[in-house]
């Protein structure tokens, strides 16, 4: 019963805190502790139905920067294991969509990335001090906003192009 109360209490918070976040620009929700914010739209694997989480991020080059702590929870987010099934996901940061691909930070890129994620939100470390798997970090680099189109084409602009690095 507690279980419940508490899964109906985060998905009621985190749909307010998406909300708020769009209707607002970022403006309220843009920033959990210090760190900014974004909206990660995923697709459920096995429902297939359209989810939203705020995640704290970090730009890194071209690429946005997620970590799947879980609050140092013993299993990955919800939203990890949709994005490994279904890469292909979007971000809105502040009032703008863009179409990103999600794949975990390989071992070299996740050293290199893990102080600088804990360094924009220091209670990464403490989740994950407290869970015996290791967090991944999740790197979200720019797709084309329709894959079967050419990147020329003017009907579509590369999320790099439309600002998803500024």
């Amino acid at each position: 019963m507690r279980k419940r109360i508490a899964t109906w209490g985060q998905r009621t918070f985190t749909g307010l805190h998406a909300r708020l976040y769009t209707l607002t620009g970022g403006r309220i929700g843009g920033r959990i502790g210090g760190a900014p914010v974004l909206l990660l739209y995923t697709t459920g694997r096995r429902t297939g139905r359209r989810r939203v989480t705020p995640l704290c991020y970090r730009r890194d080059g071209r690429s946005l920067v997620l970590v799947a702590s879980n609050g140092g929870a013993a299993a990955h987010p919800a939203w990890m294991r949709n994005l490994l099934a279904l890469p292909d996901v979007e971000v809105r940061v502040r009032r703008r969509l863009l179409p990103v691909r999600a794949e975990p930070a390989p071992p070299e890129e996740r050293a290199r990335l893990w102080p600088l994620m804990v360094e924009t939100y220091p209670g990464y470390q403490g989740y994950q001090e407290h869970t015996e798997r290791e967090i991944p970090v999740v790197v979200l680099r720019p797709r084309p906003a329709n894959p079967t189109a050419s990147s020329a084409s003017p009907n579509t602009t590369p999320a790099d192009d439309a600002g998803l690095i500024q």
